[in-house]
């Protein structure tokens, strides 16, 4: 199995953790955690796509882990995030790389793609497929939707206030939120609650977890969150509107880089029938969408052996 080594990098005025493996001389690719993760989240991914001959690097991202957390809640717009990874492809003396995120990750892949065709050249997302923007800000068509309902995105608009709750006992939150979002639960206990409620009256706490995670993989997300929080994280909710705002040149514009979308059939982020189809209206080279049977959420954790299978025949194709 290759080894996946560490090191910290300078990038749009920020120190980046990396974690990389895979010849220094392969085509470079760049792997996006999403939210609440860190590089970890790719740590069956790094080996696999090493061992094929890439150069694979999984960084934390801005608020995350071993990088950076700027003290202004306002630098974490997808602009900065994505500028983190455009200033971490030269910092690793590359021209071009495939971007692939899942989560949070999956919409600084997009961008990146939108924004950057001339450094990335392909795409790879994971759960949360592409849109063009919307007509209206992000906030305003989530309040117009739940109304007096509970919806955590809006709930985390608030600095402090999700904080306090997932700090008061770190390792309990994850492993709800974990286990919560997994195909092993079929999103039963998603269910609208009053605006009142907190993040995690949603979710389960599991007797024991499930096969994917182990303790140790849960001690890792868990001791990383300890040292840092979840403001870094959060913060990338907070802002966006303020992406939305910035974002108003790039309305209609197409991704047009050869891309791949994998997702789980438990995966609540896939509750509109129609996104495959508007998908391919905003990216029209979408090679594939690759369905995982009995997958939620954590799409990469969950099933890595067929998702590398999956991420390797693109690589391949390109």
């Amino acid at each position: 199995m290759a080894d996946i080594n560490h090191r910290t990098i300078e990038t749009n005025g920020i120190e980046m953790h990396i974690a990389e493996a895979g010849p220094a001389d392969g085509p470079l690719v760049v792997l996006c955690h999403g939210f609440p993760e860190s590089w970890y989240s790719w740590r069956h991914q790094l080996p696999a796509l090493a061992e094929a001959g890439y150069h694979v690097v999984a960084p934390d991202q801005r608020g995350y882990g071993a990088t950076t957390a700027p003290a202004d809640n306002r630098a974490y717009t997808q602009f900065h995030l994505v500028g983190d990874i455009v200033g971490l492809v030269h910092a690793l003396d590359a021209q071009t790389a495939v971007i692939a995120g899942h989560d949070w990750g999956a919409p600084v892949a997009w961008n990146a793609a939108l924004w950057r065709p001339d450094v990335f050249r392909a795409v790879i997302a994971l759960s949360v497929p592409a849109t063009d923007r919307s007509r209206i800000a992000p906030t305003a068509g989530m309040k117009a939707t739940f109304g007096d309902t509970f919806f955590y995105i809006l709930y985390f608009q608030t600095p402090g206030v999700a904080e306090h709750e997932l700090q008061k006992d770190v390792k309990r939150a994850l492993r709800m939120l974990l286990y919560s979002a997994s195909g092993d639960v079929r999103g039963a206990n998603f269910q609208r609650l009053p605006k009142t409620a907190g993040f995690l009256d949603q979710m389960t706490d599991p007797d024991e977890l499930p096969a994917w995670l182990t303790e140790q993989d849960l001690d890792y997300f868990a001791n990383a969150f300890q040292s840092t929080g979840f403001r870094g994280g959060l913060n990338w909710y907070r802002n966006i509107d303020s992406t939305w705002e910035l974002s108003a040149p790039f309305q209609g514009k197409k991704i047009e880089q050869p891309a791949l979308f994998i997702t789980g059939d438990r995966d609540l982020t896939r509750n509109n029938p129609n996104y495959e189809e508007r998908m391919r209206a905003v990216v029209p080279n979408l090679r594939d969408v690759v369905t995982l049977p009995g997958i939620g959420h954590w799409t990469q954790q969950e099933s890595p052996d067929r998702t590398n299978e999956a991420m390797l025949n693109f690589l391949g194709s390109l």
